[in-house]
């Protein structure tokens, strides 16, 4: 995680600079315990944007190819979970999990993928929400609105009330967290 450490603040503030995101809903994340956060996922630079916005560290699940070469040694550094989204990785789960038992805070973006589509927000994987069953850790979700324009104003993030995953219902829950982006989303 020391890349994370040492990035983070250059980060935050080539974010802050760049793309002057309005960040509303902040105090939603707990500052300590567990927690997922959980939202749509519109650009690259989501995860960057994701960082920026709160204190807490945060370990992002990301999708494996992204560990060749030396870009690999870096995301590693910055504490990536790598994900082979070609299988159904039964190892991301338990390591999400690790993290949040340890009071962790782990950056999902249920999708799985940039939303490329005409739609709100593509059909969520189950992973978030399985996550926050199993560790009863606070779910936030967030919604990333706007373009990553340079010196614009319009891009956005907000988290929302966090709720608890309770019911052994996966796939309730998954649509529950899902509408509530949705729902957000389409306002």
């Amino acid at each position: 995680m020391w890349v994370y450490k040492m990035f983070k603040p250059l980060i935050t503030f080539l974010m802050k600079v760049i793309y002057r995101p309005k960040i509303v809903g902040v105090h939603h994340i707990s500052k300590k315990g567990p927690v997922i956060l959980a939202g749509n996922h519109t650009h690259n630079f989501d995860s960057l944007l994701l960082l920026s916005s709160t204190k807490r560290n945060i370990r992002f699940l990301g999708k494996d190819t992204l560990f060749k070469g030396i870009k690999g040694y870096f995301f590693k550094s910055a504490g990536v979970i790598p994900v082979n989204r070609r299988i159904k990785d039964k190892s991301v789960i338990p390591s999400g999990i690790k993290v949040l038992e340890e009071n962790g805070v782990i950056g999902i973006f249920p999708e799985g993928t940039i939303n490329r589509t005409d739609n709100v927000i593509m059909p969520f994987k189950i992973g978030a929400v399985k996550m926050g069953y199993e560790t009863k850790a606070s779910t936030v979700p967030f919604v990333i609105s706007g373009d990553y324009k340079i010196f614009g104003s319009k891009l956005k993030i907000k988290f929302m009330e966090p709720f608890k995953v309770n019911s052994s219902d996966l796939d309730k829950e998954n649509k529950k967290l899902m509408k509530i982006i949705e729902e957000e989303l389409k306002r």
